[in-house]
């Protein structure tokens, strides 16, 4: 298993390398300059075209797209994403550092919450199928791909933040928190995350709950399940010990496909609340046509997927054990 991952992980690194070159072409044939859309626009309104073409110069765009790649590689090469075309200048790491550590926080949160909640709500769903607990969770699945996230947002938003006034509404931090006690500031912040993690939970714990019912459905049809439950072995032994094992492997793969999701899936929530995450600077970036942070958050992106993709092949070696097997068997 581990010479597989450090195969796998050799590999990755052309891959990662088509996928910077594809997108860096593609936000730079996008309509639009940084020089056009500087301070407003008025630097195109107002500028000549001699100062237009110092910034080109002073930004690199004046070379050509090659150029611009090779040259963006190799500051990447040394972890080096280069300076935000944005008015201050600042590095790209440091804007990405910023707020990379508050969007990990509100989706791990996220993930856990619903991986907590779906597998079993989905284990209970296709052991009782069409009991009230089936249908009320049918209902609810079908409440949660149906409701958008912003409008649910604006809802709890109204309902707990205006009317009610139990939790704030944007942010992460009240105005006066340096003035609170320390666990006065924890509670705090966890006010400030408790609707965006709300909203985000929504829709994922009903869509997840749903594959982990079709899953275990299939799981406890086949044959091995009932010749389990011939030999006489209770219930929970053969649910949780059998069927469920074979169950997690359909959601281990939607669990690594959504591991991306991670750093942009956010971006509606961290919007609507103005949370300072990695989403909310995407958004900024592309309007800005800030090219340094659009490809800084697109590699850290491409590498969660890569990243995802692997730990998934690898937790199926975890869950069902036949998946080593035949991997020893294939370098034999």
């Amino acid at each position: 298993m581990l010479g597989y991952a450090l195969r796998r992980l050799i590999l990755a690194v052309p891959l990662l390398i088509g996928i910077t070159f594809i997108s860096f072409l593609v936000i730079h044939l996008a309509p639009g300059e940084p020089v056009e859309l500087q301070a407003g626009g008025d630097l195109s309104a107002q500028s000549s075209a001699q100062a237009k073409q110092l910034l080109r110069e002073t930004y690199g765009l004046d070379k050509p797209l090659h150029v611009q790649y090779w040259n963006w590689l190799m500051r990447f090469v040394r972890l080096d994403f280069g300076r935000s075309f944005a008015p201050d200048g600042r590095p790209v790491l440091q804007k990405i550092a910023e707020r990379l550590p508050v969007t990990l926080l509100l989706n791990t949160v996220e993930m856990l919450i619903i991986i907590a909640l779906a597998v079993p709500i989905g284990v209970l769903s296709a052991t009782r199928q069409y009991s009230i607990f089936d249908k009320i969770t049918t209902i609810f699945v079908f409440v949660g791909f149906a409701t958008p996230d912003f409008w649910l947002a604006l809802l709890l938003m109204i309902l707990f933040g205006v009317q009610l006034g139990w939790l704030p509404i944007s942010g992460l931090r009240s105005l006066n928190w340096e003035y609170l006690s320390f666990w006065a500031q924890q509670w705090d912040f966890l006010s400030h995350l408790a609707l965006p993690i709300l909203v985000a939970t929504f829709g994922g714990l009903a869509g997840f709950s749903r594959y982990m019912r079709q899953s275990m459905l299939e799981v406890v049809r086949q044959d091995y399940i009932q010749s389990a439950r011939a030999k006489g072995l209770a219930e929970r032994v053969v649910i949780g010990k059998h069927a469920l094992r074979n169950a997690l492997l359909p959601i281990v793969t939607i669990l690594g496909l959504s591991l991306p999701g991670l750093i942009g899936g956010s971006v509606i929530v961290e919007s609507i609340f103005a949370i300072p995450g990695m989403g909310q600077l995407m958004v900024q970036a592309v309007f800005e046509r800030d090219y340094p942070v659009i490809m800084g958050n697109l590699v850290i992106v491409s590498t969660l997927t890569l990243l995802a993709n692997l730990a998934a092949d690898v937790a199926y070696g975890l869950v069902d054990p036949r998946i080593r097997i035949v991997g020893r068997r294939g370098r034999r």
